[in-house]
């Protein structure tokens, strides 16, 4: 059995926590070297390979609370227990707003639970701090896409694509979506 951590305990914890902003820096550059190898991709494997290696860099906040804090909010997900999922990771997310990839797992629980609006909000924090996080991005053209919002779907999709040239769900909604968002040429 897990015992939840408190808000209390996390604060104090994280009081404590130093960032190592050279640590930061290296890691955001790895994140771009990635992203590139990943756009430039010439094959499905090697795209998967570069974007599970850029999830990694992506899913380091640089405190080992954040980061339990996170895996928590992943593991009741992957359960389909949203209401913990939803409150690992808004204590992550209180406690640590700018890290984007916090902000995109509370996004997904927020969806998971149907609350279409408080994930859109979160989907925008974490595209504000990352704003090429294609995960995101990808959220904000399904959630578009569910309420009706076609053309604005269709351009996320599309920018998902430029980054992440593999994903033959994008490709799918954007053929889909094309001919009511483009029109029908005659």
């Amino acid at each position: 059995m897990r015992v939840p951590i408190s808000n209390s305990i996390v604060t104090a914890v994280c009081a404590t926590v130093m960032f190592s902003i050279p640590g930061l820096a290296q890691a955001q550059d790895r994140a771009g070297e990635l992203l590139e190898e990943l756009g430039a991709a010439q094959s499905p494997e090697a795209a998967a390979r570069a974007e599970r290696a850029l999830d990694m860099e992506w899913s380091k906040s640089g405190s080992a609370v954040m980061d339990l804090l996170l895996k928590r909010g992943r593991d009741a997900l992957e359960l389909q227990q949203t209401g913990p999922a939803i409150q690992h990771l808004t204590a992550l997310t209180d406690h640590a707003p700018d890290f984007a990839e916090g902000w995109y797992v509370l996004a997904l629980a927020y969806f998971q639970a149907e609350m279409l609006g408080p994930s859109m909000d979160a989907l925008e924090r974490t595209l504000a701090l990352n704003p090429v996080h294609f995960g995101a991005l990808r959220g904000v053209a399904a959630i578009h896409e569910q309420i009706g919002n076609e053309a604005l779907a269709y351009e996320a999709y599309a920018r998902v694509l430029e980054l992440r040239p593999f994903d033959e769900a994008v490709t799918d909604a954007l053929e889909r979506l094309a001919g009511r968002v483009q029109g029908i040429e005659i």
